[in-house]
Formats: structure tokens, C-alpha cells, sequence
């Protein structure tokens, strides 16, 4: 006998993407071409270390890919949505979708 489709699409959420600070970070690549670190750390609230451990996951995952270079003397990193990244985030928001949609309407 086969299981019925899971209802419970909270389960099915994609957990790297939806660890809090990993969530911002992918919100803001997902809207941009790339970003800067420097802009990463200030739109989101993220410290350096806190940037550079979740973006160390987010690229072990291959949600983004990280360019590091220099403009000028200074170093400057690069961050941009993969194309699987990308394809990983509509997934979560349709999932995210599909779960809020399964709620009942509240009992105003």
C-alpha cells in the first residue's frame, strides 16, 4: 500500500535555507544580481563571523558562489545566488506558500 502525498509541508521545508540568518541572506542575493559582503553584513544585522559561517554552509550546500579579490589595497568578496541556490529558494517559498495556505482562516 503507497502513503498518501505529505500535507505537512513544514516538513518539507528546505532546513539550510531556514535557519533565520541563512533565510535573510538568501532573501537579499535572491532580489540582487550579487552583493558585496560589506552590504550583506549591513542589510542583514549579521556580524563578519556570523556572515562568513553561514555563507561557509550556503556554499558547501552550492546555494551561492563567493569571489574574492581586492579593489584597491582592500579585500573585497563577492556573493551571488547559484542557479541552484535560485532554483532552491522558489522551491521554499512555494513549499512556505503551499504550508501557510494549508492554514485555516483565523477566527476573527
Amino acid at each position: 500500500m503507497t502513503q498518501p502525498p505529505s500535507t505537512d509541508h513544514f516538513a518539507e521545508l528546505d532546513q539550510i535555507i531556514h535557519v533565520p540568518a541563512r533565510l535573510r541572506l538568501m532573501t537579499q542575493l535572491y532580489v540582487v544580481e550579487s552583493a558585496d559582503a560589506t552590504l550583506l553584513v549591513n542589510t542583514t544585522g549579521l556580524t563578519w563571523g556570523n556572515l562568513a559561517t553561514h555563507m561557509r554552509k550556503l556554499e558547501e550546500s552550492g546555494y551561492v558562489t563567493i569571489k574574492k579579490g581586492y579593489q584597491g589595497r582592500k579585500p573585497h568578496t563577492v556573493i551571488a545566488l547559484s542557479a541552484k541556490g535560485r532554483q532552491a529558494f522558489d522551491t521554499y517559498r512555494a513549499t512556505m506558500q503551499a504550508a501557510l495556505d494549508q492554514l485555516p482562516n483565523s477566527r476573527s
